[in-house]
């Protein structure tokens, strides 16, 4: 009897806890790997706007190069505008996802957990 009671407990432990925690858990990694790559290409993309930015101004030899890199400076920072609200849009998006997942991962645990109580109470 014992033995049979302990393994319930065990697989009620298991469906109650353990389960919903590793299905979180795994969310979390996943939401966490997208944004992660997501900054990383974000900082990448604004270093070498940057550093082409730093040899672009090195190059300035004349009163012409000056004027050709005050004007490309328009299209660069037009660009790293664009650049920037499409990266905040992807972090939103990420943002609403993992919380939308995390919702429904919390009702279906809840209901779960309900039928898993009504049972043991029968």
């Amino acid at each position: 009897m014992s033995n049979a009671n302990s393994e319930q407990a065990n697989k009620q432990f298991e469906s109650l806890f353990l389960s919903p925690a590793r299905a979180y858990a795994s969310l979390a990694i996943d939401y966490t790997e997208q944004l992660m790559n997501t900054q990383y290409d974000a900082a990448k993309t604004y270093a070498e706007v940057g550093l082409n930015q730093f040899r672009s101004a090195l190059s300035i030899s004349d009163q012409e190069g000056l004027r050709n890199y005050v004007e490309g400076q328009q299209q660069v920072a037009k660009d790293v505008s664009e650049r920037l609200q499409r990266d905040t849009q992807k972090v939103v998006s990420l943002n609403q996802e993992f919380m939308q997942k995390s919702q429904k991962l919390a009702e279906d645990n809840m209901k779960s957990a309900s039928k898993s109580t009504a049972k043991a109470t029968k």
